[in-house]
């Protein structure tokens, strides 16, 4: 049975004056928006399983991705979407944002968006309150399988230059095995949106047969959100995981996929500064 351990980084307060530390240097945080860099809109769930028909047990997304044809599943999407952009004017941001954002710019920490929602509530939200910090990559509904499979995630640690190798044969059913991502979640995912990447075959676009190597690495990333989703997702891609409490979403203060809990977003500055420690807990 494996050993229950602490998700640790070093202080970024240490590592930014050039002392050398032991424990591991933090390499980029990834971030949610709704509930998370904004306050809570979720009375917007409940209009779209209205719109929908379907109960609150339903996941959104999933049952979209069920409907039989291009065209209903379109429908279905573009009537949340305009749910969405109804409600992106009333975003209000979290307290401490640009605060925490700051810091991270401050110290050159990469930032990263892992998010259900679509682009546009995405791009306002950023440009409204906090032009000129720089988010890479912005992983939004576009992108499948979507949180919480860990592959967004995996995604973005690939994306800036964060891998490991894959053990065993090197071809996709071993890359997902390492992902702990189900065959029927990933299967409208590419290699690529994987976080994988891959040594060229042989055939003359360089494409054939291609052998994959390498997957994302995010065991050196932190994943803030509100949502056991977002929980679910760092967790399963090996990230350190950070829940942004409120009334609603409390019960999962104790979850198991949860390392850290925080009331506001810059309580996580001084975490930072003084070195990130997550609760012991055992693999699962």
């Amino acid at each position: 049975m494996a050993q229950p351990f602490r998700r640790r980084f070093a202080p970024l307060k240490e590592t930014a004056a050039g002392q050398h530390h032991e424990l591991p240097r933090l390499q980029g945080v990834i971030f949610d928006v709704d509930g998370t860099l904004c306050q809570p809109q979720n009375h917007m769930f409940t209009e779209m399983r209205a719109v929908l028909g379907i109960p609150k047990s339903v996941d959104i997304l999933e049952h979209i991705y069920s409907l039989p044809t291009p065209s209903e599943q379109e429908t279905a999407m573009s009537h949340i979407r305009a749910i969405e952009r109804r409600n992106m004017a009333a975003q209000v941001p979290q307290p401490g944002l640009t605060d925490l954002m700051s810091y991270l710019d401050a110290h050159k920490i990469p930032k990263g968006i892992c998010t259900r929602n679509f682009a546009q509530p995405v791009n306002h939200l950023l440009a409204k309150f906090l032009a000129g910090s720089v988010f890479h990559p912005v992983v939004t509904r576009d992108f499948r399988p979507p949180k919480p499979d860990p592959a967004g995630l995996l995604f973005i640690a690939r994306e800036w230059g964060l891998v490991r190798p894959v053990p065993g044969p090197r071809d996709e059913n071993a890359v997902r095995d390492v992902l702990g991502a189900s065959s029927s979640s990933s299967s409208s995912s590419t290699p690529e949106q994987l976080g994988v990447s891959g040594v060229p075959g042989g055939d003359e676009n360089g494409i054939q047969d291609k052998k994959l190597e390498q997957v994302g690495d995010a065991s050196r990333l932190i994943m803030v959100g509100d949502s056991i989703d977002d929980m679910t997702a760092g967790h399963s891609a090996g990230a350190a995981t950070v829940l942004l409490v409120n009334d609603v979403n409390r019960h999962l203060a104790d979850h198991e996929h949860t390392d850290l809990v925080i009331e506001r977003l810059d309580e996580l500055v001084q975490v930072l500064e003084h070195g990130f420690v997550g609760r012991e807990r055992g693999a699962s």
